[in-house]
């Protein structure tokens, strides 16, 4: 009989959630990630913003609140301390029209009971002057916002990881999990195709937009049963454009971002900087009918709502000025129509289920790993 356990942890995906629970556990337990691309972060850790969000949107007491917060402390002091890429530009969230106003209050107040620090009411004239040739009855300037640079976050997690002994196998597929003696035997296809078992204590799903998948295995119902929280996702795609003319992405100072759509399901279409001074519009949102695969091609037949979108921000936008950009996905907990759910951090005998991570799941991945130790029983 094969040994009770190989390893402490299998962590399943090397997105920024995965690597940074990697980096959080292995200097505690003996630790494997298993990824079945052929590096970090292929699906939604790269294929977003890279947005350090300040947790504003967010009911309180949700772990999006909670985790996006403290996360953001983490990640800039993380980035600091291992020469991480980042840019502090801070948020302007924008109310165009006069009547918008008492809903810009509403999500201050909100914000601040929440516990967001350095937020700042400004009136038409502070915001030009922030953000010179924006017309615009009020905002919100959020000072903590900012952006990153994802990938280099992302190797110095693994890095991180690494030189506590973490195993690292990409191109390892899991293709089965179940509960053996205690643990779990978890079943993996190596590059060669050749199939293999490793048993583990634990199992921590990072999986990303397959994670339902990957619990599904252990013969949980995705769909929720007395044994376990519903985890299904629905996928959403959100595409961007870049803004090539410089002479409109020099104007761009700050993040902008327009008041989020009254039931919370999105945050519209905003305008984001990167680490290299990049602009960027977007995204849009579309879901996808089930099992549809996966296309991270750009979209350039978005481009006349793109326009029409952009022009808000910059009304001489013209069509040669974007360029297709980016596109990525979102899991999502809720189906179409309905209100929008918080993180699902489940955990049950040994497995740690993470489901509809979407953002501010970058902001917040150094907290989440943090949460994950405390439901292991490893930290207090």
């Amino acid at each position: 009989m094969r040994p009770t356990a190989d390893l402490d942890v299998a962590i399943v995906g090397a997105g920024v959630v995965g690597l940074a629970v990697a980096a959080q556990l292995a200097p505690r337990l003996s630790v494997a990630i298993l990824e079945r691309h052929h590096t970090y972060g292929m699906e939604n850790s790269s294929h977003n913003s890279g947005v350090i969000h300040a947790g504003i949107y967010y009911p309180p007491g949700w772990l999006k609140t909670v985790l996006c917060i403290e996360g953001n402390r983490l990640l800039y002091q993380w980035a600091d301390e291992h020469r991480v890429p980042y840019r502090r530009l801070g948020k302007l969230i924008i109310a165009w029209q006069e009547e918008e106003l008492p809903a810009l209050h509403r999500l201050l107040e909100g914000a601040r009971a929440n516990g967001v620090p350095e937020l700042h009411l400004l009136s038409s004239a502070e915001v030009a002057r922030l953000q010179p040739g924006l017309r615009a009855a009020g905002a919100i300037f959020s000072a903590t916002s900012g952006v990153v640079d994802q990938m280099a976050f992302m190797r110095s997690l693994l890095e991180e990881a690494r030189a506590h002994g973490a195993l690292v196998a990409f191109r390892h597929e899991v293709i089965g999990l179940r509960r053996h003696a205690g643990g779990f035997l978890v079943r993996y296809r190596s590059p060669d195709g050749a199939e293999e078992e490793l048993g583990v204590r634990y199992v921590v799903n990072c999986a990303g937009l397959q994670a339902d998948r990957i619990g599904s295995m252990l013969g949980y119902d995705p769909d929720g049963s007395p044994h376990n929280p519903p985890f299904r996702h629905f996928i959403n795609r959100g595409a961007y454009f870049d803004v090539v003319r410089k002479e409109v992405a020099a104007r761009v100072r700050h993040l902008l971002y327009p008041l989020p759509h009254q039931d919370r399901t999105g945050l519209g279409l905003h305008v984001t900087l990167d680490v290299d001074g990049n602009v960027h519009l977007g995204p849009d949102a579309q879901w996808l009918p089930k099992d549809a695969s996966l296309d991270f091609r750009s979209c350039p037949e978005a481009l006349p709502q793109f326009l029409e979108g952009g022009r808000q921000f910059f009304p001489d936008l013209q069509a040669e000025d974007l360029a297709p950009g980016q596109v990525g996905y979102r899991p999502k907990l809720h189906p179409p129509g309905q209100g929008p759910r918080d993180f699902l951090i489940w955990h049950h005998q040994g497995y740690v289920h993470l489901g509809g991570i979407e953002s501010p799941g970058l902001t917040a991945s150094l907290a989440i790993a943090q949460h994950v130790a405390q439901l292991l029983g490893l930290v207090r």
